[in-house]
């Protein structure tokens, strides 16, 4: 994320450069119509946000590289350099990685720490690429990423003891399936990648999927929002088209008489959500740059629409601003809408008034600040049952806010939803629970029936995810 949107912000910046007009200047005349220009725009190319997520070594970046090559987003002279300068690290077949895993520690570790952004097109739908890390230290990172996504990608490895180490011994495949369908993605592609290295047996893929459809419904995903697809990443087999006919992958993945439906081809049918493009402007700040004379902002537009002139509001802190220029991550249009991953040149507002999980909001209509609020949580495989005053980090869009379960007010019944308890000491694993929270600063949320994708929370304690909730009240 940081590269793109440092360059993005460079590019703004020069526009800035020799302004003199302050924050309290007033829109322009001749301001675009945002609502038809987005809805021309959809009406050509529905537009997504997508998160691949998946355990570690599953081979995420290699493959979404790899896809993005495919499509023609990366040229071939690039990845070749990315291979002469991986085979000189001793590295070499993470050279499709690398069109993701930007910065030297990643490339030098290896692993994926931060969620790197990109875009591409299938024939029908436009995508803006989030790739999240992998490993558990990264968590709170891949939580900003999936916390901005439409759908998603599950990368799996289906090498002998691989899938079974992220998903039964304490790997990322089950959490980050929760977090993702938690946080509102309602529909995932799983991807069952390194088959190659069981020489694309049917029997290992049929193990894989049958173990991961049950789960997968488990967690709230609906049969036909899970589909799945065998591929390989490295050699980029069945990705952005079909096996070969003669090959050992086409010989029992099939489509009647045509190997089956490639990576690409799956993505294609992924279903746009409804977007807020008409409701008060909220963007939920991701990365913060300063740029030129003003402020570059990178984040997703949860609601509402953006463009150059729009008066602007950062919550927390109350600080106000112009926008000067707008850059769509996924589209060569100078506003954003909701849904959009977009990067927003602000003037008259400075970096240190923009904190780590601030929202750019409409000043006559700002979104909350709050410093307490009620939710409705769902406790996942916690260490120790929740009790008053345990302590939590609550994790919303990309803030991340100490505080506690200051009270538990009720817990309800996992048939029939009803109250099953008032007021008890504990929540345990696997329960439903009404509870207050407390946090040490304040947090922008709103209720969840009003904005969702800012009234979901998740909650964390030592390294592990405990709950995900929806935001009820606020302001206790």
């Amino acid at each position: 994320v940081a590269g793109k949107v440092d360059a993005a912000a460079r590019d703004m910046g020069a526009l800035a450069i020799g302004e003199a007009a302050g924050p309290t200047d007033t829109p322009k005349a001749g301001r675009i119509d945002v609502a038809a220009e987005h809805a021309r725009a959809q009406a050509q190319r529905a537009s997504l946000s997508l998160v691949v997520v998946g355990h570690v070594d599953a081979g995420k970046s290699t493959l979404m590289g790899h896809l993005l090559y495919a499509l023609g987003q990366v040229s071939e002279r690039t990845v070749r350099r990315f291979e002469r300068e991986a085979e000189q690290l001793g590295k070499g077949s993470f050279a499709y990685a690398w069109v993701l895993d930007e910065t030297a520690e990643e490339r030098a570790r290896g692993v994926t720490m931060d969620v790197a952004t990109s875009s591409f097109a299938t024939a029908h739908r436009q995508f803006t690429l989030l790739d999240a890390p992998g490993h558990r230290d990264f968590v709170p990172n891949m939580i900003s990423g999936a916390s901005r996504a439409d759908a998603a990608v599950l990368v799996v490895d289906a090498a002998p003891g691989a899938f079974e180490a992220g998903f039964d011994g304490g790997g990322q495949t089950r959490e980050h399936a929760q977090l993702v369908r938690a946080l509102g993605v309602r529909q995932v592609v799983v991807a069952v990648n390194k088959l190659d290295a069981v020489d694309w047996s049917a029997a290992r893929y049929a193990e894989v999927t049958g173990r991961l459809r049950a789960f997968l419904q488990g967690c709230g995903f609906a049969r036909d929002d899970v589909r799945f697809v065998p591929v390989g990443g490295l050699g980029g087999t069945n990705l952005a088209r079909r096996a070969d006919r003669g090959s050992a992958l086409a010989a029992w993945y099939r489509d009647g008489d045509e190997p089956g439906p490639s990576l690409a081809e799956l993505l294609d049918t992924l279903a746009a959500p409804a977007r807020a493009v008409d409701a008060a402007f909220r963007l939920a700040a991701a990365d913060v740059f300063r740029s030129g004379s003003g402020v570059s902002v990178g984040g997703r537009v949860v609601q509402g629409s953006v463009q150059a002139g729009d008066a602007v509001a950062v919550v927390p802190g109350g600080a106000r601003g112009v926008v000067r220029a707008v850059t769509a991550a996924a589209a060569a249009h100078d506003w954003a809408a909701a849904g959009d991953d977009a990067v927003v040149l602000v003037q008259g507002v400075d970096a240190l008034q923009v904190p780590a999980g601030a929202v750019l909001c409409a000043p006559a209509r700002p979104v909350a600040a709050v410093s307490s609020f009620e939710a409705q949580i769902a406790v996942f495989d916690a260490a120790s049952p929740i009790t008053n005053g345990f302590p939590v980090l609550v994790h919303v869009q990309s803030a991340s806010v100490a505080g506690s379960v200051r009270r538990i007010v009720e817990t309800f019944d996992a048939r029939t939803g009803a109250v099953a308890r008032r007021r008890p000491r504990l929540i345990r694993r696997g329960a439903t629970a009404r509870v207050e929270i407390a946090v040490d600063a304040p947090l922008c949320l709103e209720l969840f029936a009003d904005v969702r994708e800012l009234g979901r929370v998740t909650l964390r304690r030592g390294g592990e995810t405990v709950a995900a909730g929806i935001v009820t009240r606020l302001g206790l």
